[in-house]
């Protein structure tokens, strides 16, 4: 059946309504040519955005050489570091330029520090990352493992919930659910930290199955007892503040026998005492792990995050399924799910390009990589360097994703809240958000202590094929900018109106670029500089503009 993508009309933008009907839910590998749509689509997918030169490496490669490089995980960068001495003494003794990760707490001030360099080292990553989907699979797993930094407030224990992710997020599934459970921030957050014999706390036992393993469907037929029996297995953990280390107090441990309801085919974990009371929750997933439901969950998440909110029939039963068995056969290694997922013949077909709405991070991150600003030195404005990505991220943060605090624990509600899923991201709060984003990028940049960071339109032009001709350039902006093209009637109406000043001849834009190549006076530069920031303003605020 055809289903309504999107319409919105906010302010006096609009877009028309997209009819979406796959012609094919295949898992098989696509062999059909990656011409440059193709190749667009499958970048703007897996990564968070990507700039014309990292587009035309791609270019003439095969699927298999792609996929390989785009599933391939980065070096461990470096840590976080104190870019706030000159205005917060940092009395633990971290000094400028050094991390903080290791540290002790300090105080509430100096705390607020370090989220805010928390924040803008992750942003760093996103917007330098290499050519691979892992910053665009920790985005995935901060919302599948969701926590609050202001709800368990240590930017250390946040590094070290990140440290995780980015540990796991091309790893092993089964590996990463162990370590996501005795991480010091989850511990926190979902009140691991106070689960003890004689008052156990159900709270990660429920998400643990409800959110994180299991799921919801209709074959997930745990019960409520599972949860009060998984609590009972969980007992013990702790973490020590100053140190971060998760502990096991034994004493607090519930040795008795924990039974499972028929789901879990009547499993008896038995107690174990000591240390070895820890061993209990490797039983507990080995279980949870037994059931194929967690296989056909994670699938169905990835597919929503990365593929098309409206899971069917159709997809449920052609793709769904068989990329759970891949799963499931690789001993829940993601790597192999993933390059089935992105080489399979569904993922390209063309319905599916332009089909959902970017993530507030996904607009932000993408349209700074692709306009490629420059930025200061760290080395000569480390202060202004972190204070620049704080600023990029209250664009984020203002269209209502704030990176490290997800609303509660099932993460985003775009990923999840039916029917509407992605389209909660645009509302006309949002929207003029986005645009002003955008426009004060290209107007003005920021500005921090004399430096700025804005966008160069001359030198981001000079990267396409033929910038004199008006026709060819608006031809490869809506290339660059949209996965669902723009009119040829705008188009005309832009020429017209920008880039001939009200002109009927083409050649007034081409005479006058020829004029600034060869005479780059100052006139002759705000003259096409205007031009252009006009146009970019208005090619980026269109919700043509938003669609991925």
């Amino acid at each position: 059946m055809p289903k309504l993508l999107l319409s919105f009309n906010v302010k006096t933008k609009t877009i028309d309504s997209k009819m979406v009907s796959f012609t094919s839910f295949s898992p098989q590998k696509f062999t059909g040519a990656i011409d440059d749509l193709a190749l667009k689509h499958l970048l703007k997918r897996t990564l968070l955005g990507f700039t014309i030169g990292e587009f035309k490496k791609f270019k003439s490669r095969s699927l298999t050489s792609i996929i390989d490089e785009l599933v391939a995980p980065n070096p461990t960068p470096p840590p976080p570091v104190n870019f706030y001495e000159s205005v917060q003494k940092d009395t633990t003794g971290v000094a400028l330029g050094s991390t903080w990760v290791n540290a002790t707490y300090g105080d509430g001030n100096i705390n607020f520090r370090r989220r805010q360099s928390l924040r803008a080292w992750w942003l760093d990553q996103m917007l330098f990352q290499k050519n691979s989907i892992e910053e665009k699979m920790i985005l995935f797993w901060h919302n599948h493992f969701a926590t609050e930094i202001s709800a368990y407030d240590d930017a250390r224990y946040g590094f070290k919930h990140h440290s995780v992710m980015r540990k796991f997020a091309l790893g092993n599934f089964k590996d990463f659910v162990k370590a996501i459970s005795i991480d010091p921030a989850m511990l926190v957050y979902l009140n691991g930290i106070r689960n003890s014999k004689t008052a156990p706390d159900e709270n990660y036992a429920r998400e643990l199955q409800e959110l994180f393993t299991i799921g919801k469907g209709p074959n997930s037929k745990y019960t409520e007892d599972d949860v009060k029996s998984a609590a009972k297995v969980l007992t013990g953990y702790r973490v020590t503040r100053d140190t971060q280390v998760t502990t096991f107090a034994d004493g607090s441990h519930d040795t008795t026998d924990k039974v499972f309801s028929a789901f879990y085919g009547g499993k008896i974990i038995k107690g174990r005492t000591g240390q070895d009371g820890q061993k209990e929750l490797d039983d507990l997933l080995a279980m949870i792990f037994q059931q194929q439901e967690v296989s056909l969950f994670m699938v169905r998440k990835l597919y929503t995050f990365f593929f098309h909110y409206d899971i069917t029939e159709e997809a449920e039963t052609q793709f769904i399924a068989p990329l759970a068995k891949i799963f499931r056969d690789s001993n829940y290694e993601m790597i192999p799910l993933l390059k089935a997922m992105f080489s399979s013949i569904h993922f390209f077909d063309p319905e599916l390009r332009g089909a959902i709405i970017k993530s507030p991070i996904d607009h932000m991150v993408g349209t700074t990589r692709l306009l490629e600003p420059v930025w200061p030195s760290k080395t000569d404005a480390l202060y202004e360097y972190y204070l620049f990505g704080n600023d990029l991220l209250g664009a984020s943060d203002r269209s209502q994703q704030v990176l490290g605090d997800p609303p509660n624990v099932a993460g985003w509600p775009a990923y999840y809240q039916a029917p509407v899923f992605h389209e909660i991201w645009i509302n006309t709060t949002t929207f003029p958000e986005r645009v002003k984003f955008t426009e004060s990028f290209v107007k003005n940049g920021y500005t921090r202590s004399g430096k700025t960071v804005k966008v160069d339109l001359m030198n981001f032009i000079k990267k396409l094929d033929n910038p004199q001709d008006p026709n060819k350039l608006l031809n490869e902006l809506d290339f660059w900018f949209f996965q669902t093209p723009i009119s040829q009637t705008l188009k005309n109406q832009l020429k017209t109106d920008i880039l001939l000043a009200g002109q009927a001849s083409d050649y007034y834009w081409t005479d006058l670029w020829q004029e600034f190549l060869t005479k780059p006076t100052t006139s002759n530069t705000n003259l096409v500089t205007t031009r252009l920031r006009s146009l970019f303003v208005y090619l980026l605020s269109l919700p043509e503009f938003q669609l991925s």
